[in-house]
């Protein structure tokens, strides 16, 4: 055994990130391969202990003296996929069959989908490396598979080049509802365009033999360049200006009236044709390798354009080995992007793939997992588990006989249901959750990312002491701080790494780290606590606000929404209030302060008050103890009293000390021992509280629970509530609907309260009808 791991050691050098990357290995229930000449994808479905906290009894939710915590351990899933060069497909193999050695597997009966080129060459490797039989699929349909569960699945994956832009890359927004049909061009040796039509029509209607295989045959002929490697870095380094003819050279400068620029390639190689006998050539090797780079890039752009035209498709797709080396893939990205705009006058555009590289195994896996009905479920990317985009091997950049291994992995967790668009949302084409960009916005982005940095600590200390019983919690907090640190470094210099940077994004992020590390809910005493001395206070405040005229509370109704809502263990400076023991409900009556507000629609939300009932009201909820039971829950009472029914939206998933669904049946519970209207709405179904589908204290309607979805279209609502600084401020600010809306939150940022010309617990209370010129609005407008 010891000379197998010596011979191991001898023939690759493990990097750390195969620890990651493999560290479910021991749980895989399907293997699915797919094998190109340069680059080999493995993919595997694991299955893993899923925990969630059990609320057995009323006094249990707010028992915050109680150390032991009761979880339910259900069957999660996670889909792993790993890349590396395929010259080390053997010692990988090797490494596979070691981690298998003693564990429970349930592959034994099962093939291994292989797909790609090396599908042939390797398949005795693999059966005598794993000892599982190969079933060899089809290229081109488990591509098409495999990108269609990518835009279905991955919120950012697509995105558009624009090299003039500050980041270059934008992440494009999709409904899977309106994905096709589109083009998926696949560029290889030669190009192959498929026009996609739906989940499983799709037929090859061209391509070109002017592909990868072009550009690295003609560069071996027209240089001294070696290799495919050697070719990239020559035109990395050259200038195409000194070989191409642009138009000024012909024109002097632009040929406007044909709408030609100035330095746009006229002709390719076209300064070649000055050459003499023995004149000294003006350009080198690198500047052939450019060129020949835009020449197959162009041709490719054109043709791909002039298809999609032909069948009148917007959208396409391109992938391949071609557009995968940096850091020359931003001018094939350039040039086919610029190509595809100008040719097709912008009524075409080109969009590229983060994880193109796995279209295949992912379509081969998915081809083995049909009995796991993966269709029925919606996936997420992992954003502990997943490399950062562009981060994958760049072998020009290497020695060609470094034997070290590196690995790029994409993980992809499965959610507990379906999920799908908020059918409220007046275009879902044009909805764009996140309300500031932080891969645009460079002083957004050092504030935020800051602001995660210094309160890393403090979250850690919580997460200890939300476990302190367990003797190994301490390792843990110290594992999960190291690696978010790790993460917030990298997205310094990388803010794309992961797609949108948004503060949505980061908060994610950070669950993911420490769910990672085995902590679930590092609020829950504090719910708990916060629980309990609300539900103290709601009997006295509900009889308080019965005793005020109709006018007068309905306001305050207002002002309780918004004073409710002041607490927030996510917001740094009330945090810091709150650990100080300084903010409690009437406190928080206080800050809120004099109307007019900055943004103030009271007076008009009061006079629709004055209409009739609205049939449906569905309220997406924030925070634990006084927001939800001080603030929400009244203005909920009103809503009843006025024969409306009630939607109480909570996450599925703890995060800070938002409220869970769990937790809200329960303290629906509660609260119907002290209020009649509560308890009558929960027995006569006029009040029912719903499982969002979410995990995250910000919101985003493209991607809510399809249960929950289909019932806000068979109930009809016409009210949607967002209540929070995440879900109202962070996230669908600008967001039209069909319906009315009321976005309602206090901002307990003074960065966001200044970027939206307020001050710290400046009061958002915006009443939005769908018919209204709804304009963004102006720092300090109202």
């Amino acid at each position: 055994m010891a000379g197998e791991k010596e011979e191991m050691s001898r023939s690759i050098k493990l990097p750390q990130t195969i620890d990651i990357a493999l560290r479910n290995i021991k749980d895989a229930k399907i293997f699915a391969m797919d094998i190109g000449g340069s680059l080999t994808k493995i993919a595997y479905y694991s299955i893993l202990p899923f925990k969630k906290i059990v609320y057995d009894s009323k006094e249990h939710l707010n028992d915050s003296a109680n150390e032991d915590v009761d979880y339910e351990v259900t069957e999660g899933a996670r889909l792993h996929f790993i890349k590396f060069e395929t010259k080390h497909i053997e010692a990988t193999l090797d490494y596979i069959q070691k981690s298998l050695l003693g564990a429970e597997t349930q592959m034994n009966d099962m093939d291994v989908k292989v797909t790609g080129g090396g599908a042939y060459k390797y398949a005795e490797l693999i059966e005598k490396k794993l000892g599982l039989k190969i079933a060899k699929e089809d290229e081109m349909m488990c591509m098409i598979r495999g990108c269609n569960f990518l835009l279905r699945n991955i919120s950012d994956e697509a995105f558009i080049y624009q090299k003039k832009d500050d980041p270059a890359y934008t992440f494009q927004p999709l409904n899977p509802q309106e994905m096709f049909p589109y083009l998926l061009v696949m560029i290889g040796s030669g190009v192959s365009v498929l026009k996609v039509e739906s989940e499983d029509k799709y037929s090859r209607i061209g391509g070109t033999a002017t592909g990868g295989g072009t550009f690295w045959g003609l560069g071996k002929l027209l240089t001294s360049a070696k290799d495919f490697d050697d070719l990239l870095s020559l035109a990395e380094q050259g200038d195409h200006r000194n070989v191409d003819m642009l138009v000024k050279d012909i024109y002097g400068s632009d040929y406007s009236t044909l709408g030609l620029p100035a330095d746009l390639i006229a002709s390719s190689f076209g300064k070649a044709i000055h050459l003499g006998g023995d004149q000294e050539k003006k350009f080198s090797e690198a500047d052939i390798a450019r060129s020949l780079l835009y020449i197959i890039s162009n041709d490719i752009g054109q043709i791909s354009c002039l298809y999609a035209m032909l069948h009148k498709i917007k959208r396409i797709y391109f992938g391949g080995f071609f557009l995968r080396h940096r850091p020359v893939r931003s001018f094939s990205l350039h040039t086919i992007s610029f190509a595809i705009n100008y040719w097709s006058k912008g009524e075409v555009q080109a969009n590229f793939l983060r994880h193109e590289g796995y279209l295949g195994a992912i379509g081969a896996f998915l081809k083995s997992a049909e009995s796991f009905k993966t269709e029925k479920y919606s996936w997420g990317e992992n954003l502990y588990g997943s490399s950062a985009f562009q981060a994958q091997y760049s072998s020009h950049q290497r020695d060609s006989k470094d034997s070290s291994l590196e690995i790029d992995h994409l993980e992809i967790d499965r959610f507990d249901s379906q999920l799908s668009y908020c059918p409220l949302i007046e275009d879902p084409t044009e909805y764009i959750a996140d309300t500031v960009d932080l891969n645009r916005d460079h002083d957004a982005r050092t504030y935020w990312l800051q602001c995660f940095k210094e309160s890393l600590p403090k979250f850690t200390e919580r997460a200890v002491a939300s476990q302190s019983h367990a003797p190994d919690v301490q390792g843990r907090a110290d594992k999960f701080r190291d690696k978010f640190s790790c993460r917030l470094q990298m997205l310094e210099t990388q803010p794309f790494a992961f797609g949108n940077l948004t503060v949505r994004s980061l908060l994610d992020m950070r669950e993911h780290c420490l769910m990672e590390f085995d902590f679930h809910d590092v609020y829950l005493k504090q719910k708990q606590l916060e629980n309990k001395a609300a539900l103290a206070l709601l009997p006295a405040h509900l009889e308080k606000l019965a005793m005020m005229d109709w006018q007068q509370k309905q306001e305050m109704l207002a002002r309780g929404f918004l004073a409710g809502n002041v607490f927030d263990w996510g917001a740094k400076e009330v945090a810091l209030l709150m650990e100080a023991g300084k903010m409690d409900f009437e406190a928080a009556m206080e800050h809120i302060g004099p109307r007019p507000w900055l943004m103030d629609d009271v007076d008009r939300w009061v006079e629709r008050l004055k209409g009739p009932p609205h049939k449906c009201v569905c309220i997406f909820i924030d925070n634990s103890g006084g927001d939800f039971i001080l603030g929400v829950l009244p203005f909920v009472e009103e809503m009843l009293r006025r024969k409306s029914r009630v939607i109480l939206c909570a996450n599925s998933r703890p995060i800070l000390n938002d409220v869970t669904y769990a937790e809200l049946s329960l303290l629906l519970s509660q609260v119907a021992d002290i209020s009649a209207v509560i308890r009558t709405g929960l027995e006569t179904g006029q009040l029912v509280a719903r499982d969002s589908g979410q995990g995250s204290p910000c919101l985003d309607l493209a991607r809510m629970n399809f249960e929950l979805a289909e019932e806000m279209k068979s109930q009809g609502v016409d009210l949607l509530v967002l209540e929070g600084m995440g879900r109202a401020i962070h996230t669908n600010l600008y967001t039209k609907f069909k319906c009315e809306c009321l976005k309602v939150a206090v901002l307990k940022n003074k960065w966001l309260a200044q970027h939206l010309g307020g001050d710290m617990f400046s009061v958002v209370f915006r009443y939005e009808v769908p018919d209204m010129e709804q304009q963004k609005p102006s720092s300090g407008a109202q």
